[in-house]
């Protein structure tokens, strides 16, 4: 496939001696965005950094990659608004090129009844718009918002510190005691923002937390399209329906990020999600990390008592270090870069068990037109405001998202997928050529491994793209006649193209169950591993996935910790 790409850094023959010639502070294996903001502050804590990336592009899934001649395509992520306020300062990613481009309004549900539905920040437009449906949804949705403005507030430091784990190493009276500080200290902080949110909203974050999205969505809203196009927050990159329990929790998860302080709005970035990578590689780099494409790492090297030592690189090299940290999902990491017999069988199972499935495909689409939808004659020369957000296709009911999520239970793609499009280059202009763009598709449900065919077979990928084109076609007459080109990554693709097991865009499901001090695996919530030395600072890890940069600042903080603990 012809291809070009925009993240690239060195993988020459002197990078290559570097990295074999040098002992190094620590390694980071993987150059996704979380292990780029991990090099970024281990660098800037004073320790020598390799950052040693599978693909011949850093970025993991926030990549930029040309893929039709003249179209450049997010090619797995492609909204931001969850990486962390603490990142983009610290790291000065402004400076280093990061340029968000905010989206208003945020998103658009068209129905094939000829209605339409608009939301975005301007409160004004919200009650105009759901209003349409219902006046009492009208009035009820700036108190729903507020109610989970204040729920992310109370999670909101959560995700810029380590879980309070209790330390699995032999330490000092004094480690010791510093350890038991620092965990009291944590829960009492939480305790005063619970006093502080009172028992009620505590009592209803609880539910929001425990419940189906579908009923907390049903509690507040009574308009189809309206609590459909909620729900779609609840659902995106898992496997479970809207009725599932704990998916009222992936969609705070989703309204918890913000672009330049403005609660739950997402962007687009200028130049595609690799250019978030970008700049914090460059950031790396300006701290002086190296940051080594196309070396594949294929083992953890241990001395003899089991502590790190280094990696072994699928060309044979090896890279000494007695600090890892890997930015693979827990599976790859656990299961297939460290060594048998060596880690606790408890510990073991609980990686391996863990539920890695996904129900997500992503289609990149180079276009000569922009969708003209039926049920919004909005008149603009160019772009309207139909074309700025996310544009909900084939959800204009809660219902309508449970049979689509049953068919995948059936072992079988959605008849009627669900689609979320974003179209960046309506406010992009450096994506696509004059005239046309790009347009994401991120669709579910389609299961790892179909029941009724193969994605490995041409004519059953290609039947599956039409099905999604074809359904865009009910809400945009002619949609199909403007494809260009596309490129379409399955849940097998995503795991073989960008490293993500069982294709799941989070490293791992975001239940109740994995969440926190259960992520990855009970008891090891802190970055540190049963290995001495190796560490996790990707997605796998608390608080999560998402292109957020907190698993890799948290994970950068314990190692920093530890390397000064051990040097002192």
């Amino acid at each position: 496939m012809w291809r070009r790409t925009f993240t690239t850094v060195g993988d020459g023959a002197s990078s290559r001696a570097l990295l074999k010639d040098k002992r190094w502070d620590a390694l980071v294996i993987g150059g996704g965005h979380n292990g780029l903001t991990a090099a970024a502050y281990l660098a800037r804590g004073g320790l020598s950094v390799a950052v040693l990336e599978r693909r011949h592009v850093i970025g993991g899934a926030a990549v930029t990659e040309e893929l039709v001649p003249g179209f450049k395509f997010s090619r797995c992520s492609y909204l931001q608004s969850l990486l962390r306020p603490s990142v983009i300062k610290e790291l000065e990613l402004g400076r280093h090129g990061l340029k968000l481009l905010k989206r208003s309004p945020s998103s658009f549900t068209p129905c094939l009844d000829g209605r339409y539905l608009l939301l975005g920040p301007d409160k004004e437009l919200n009650r105009a718009e759901i209003s349409k449906f219902s006046k009492r949804d009208a009035d009820a949705y700036p108190r729903y918002e507020n109610q989970l403005e204040n729920f992310c507030k109370f999670m909101d430091p959560l995700f810029d510190s380590p879980p309070p784990e209790t330390s699995h190493e032999k330490a000092s009276f004094s480690d010791t005691l510093k350890d038991r500080s620092r965990r009291s200290v944590f829960w009492a902080h939480c305790l005063r923002r619970a006093l502080d949110l009172g028992q009620n909203e505590m009592v209803n974050f609880m539910e929001l937390l425990l419940s189906p999205a579908s009923k907390v969505l049903n509690k507040w809203f009574e308009a189809d399209v309206l609590k459909a196009t909620l729900a779609t927050d609840a659902v995106i990159g898992t496997t479970g329906s809207v009725h599932t329990p704990g998916s009222g929790y992936v969609l705070l998860h989703h309204v918890m990020g913000g672009t330049d302080g403005a609660q739950g709005i997402w962007s687009h970035v200028e130049g595609g999600m690799g250019a978030v990578s970008l700049a914090i590689g460059n950031a790396a780099r300006e701290a002086g990390a190296q940051i080594i494409t196309n070396a594949e790492v294929s083992r953890l090297m241990l001395e003899e008592h089991g502590r790190t030592k280094g990696v072994l690189l699928a060309d044979g090299s090896e890279v000494h270090s007695s600090l890892v940290l890997s930015n693979a999902t827990p599976y790859k990491t656990f299961m297939e870069l460290v060594p048998e017999d060596v880690l606790p069988d408890e510990f073991l199972r609980s990686v391996k068990f863990a539920d890695y499935t996904s129900g997500a495909t992503k289609i990149n689409l180079a276009v000569d037109r922009l969708p003209s939808f039926q049920s919004c004659k909005l008149s603009y020369p160019h772009a309207g405001p139909q074309h700025v957000g996310t544009i909900h296709i084939g959800s204009e009911s809660m219902e309508e998202i449970d049979s689509a999520c049953q068919d995948a239970v059936n072992g079988v793609p959605s008849r009627r997928p669900i689609i979320e499009m974003t179209i960046p280059s309506v406010l992009d202009k450096t994506i696509a050529p004059p005239g046309k763009h790009v347009i994401n598709l991120f669709i579910q449900y389609t299961p790892y491994k179909p029941s009724d065919g193969s994605w490995m077979d041409p004519v059953y990928r290609k039947s599956f793209a039409d099905r999604c084109f074809s359904l865009i076609d009910e809400y945009c007459p002619g949609f199909s006649s403007s494809v260009i080109g596309y490129d379409m990554l399955t849940p097998p693709d995503l795991e073989r193209e960008i490293g993500l097991t069982g294709g799941n865009i989070f490293h791992g499901a975001m239940g109740l169950d994995s969440l926190f001090l259960m992520r990855p695996v009970k008891g090891w919530s802190n970055y540190r591993t049963p290995v001495q030395g190796l560490y996790l600072c990707g997605s796998g890890a608390h608080p999560g996935g998402g292109v957020m940069g907190a698993p890799g600042r948290n994970a950068a903080q314990i190692v920093l910790q530890d390397f000064k603990r051990s040097s002192s």
